[in-house]
């Protein structure tokens, strides 16, 4: 099983959620929140408004997200979903615990403000004018920012 931070259109309440619920893509068991430890450009670029961490540690926010725990069949389907390597890559990345899931069942280091290493998918692959563009700490696809994902032209 492997650690994953979600930050974007997979979350709880956006737009690809119900990929993590799917059984036939492989096993995500919802963990709890955290943050990234280091700050992170997160922006919102495309036609279709997606959601893009930039890999350039030092800039930006510290980027809330959720955490799960995946199987092998997930993170393979999460792999190709991202279009990794080519669009995003999948990297190792040190979060923040915000709020653990069952703080009763949680091991001592997973309570809030400990850190634990998860799969981050982040791009390297990005045009040089998204980092004018609005860095975001939380992404929410029916934010203020008026940017819906329009998964029609996600492609």
């Amino acid at each position: 099983m492997h650690n994953i931070f979600l930050y974007g259109t997979l979350k709880k309440g956006q737009p690809n959620y119900h990929k993590m619920t799917d059984p036939k893509l492989g096993k995500a068991v919802f963990q709890g929140t955290g943050q990234t430890v280091d700050k992170y450009p997160l922006v919102i670029a495309e036609k279709a408004n997606i959601p893009f961490l930039l890999n350039i540690p030092g800039i930006g926010h510290h980027i809330v997200g959720e955490i799960y725990l995946v199987d092998d069949q997930m993170l393979q389907f999460l792999d190709g979903f991202e279009c990794c390597p080519d669009m995003y890559q999948r990297t190792v990345k040190r979060i923040e615990i915000l709020n653990w899931k069952d703080r009763d069942e949680s091991p001592e280091e997973r309570t809030a403000g400990a850190t634990m290493e998860c799969f981050v998918y982040s791009t390297t692959s990005y045009r040089p004018e998204w980092l004018s563009l609005p860095h975001l700490d939380c992404y929410d696809s029916f934010g203020t920012h008026g940017l819906c994902y329009d998964h029609h032209l996600d492609t």
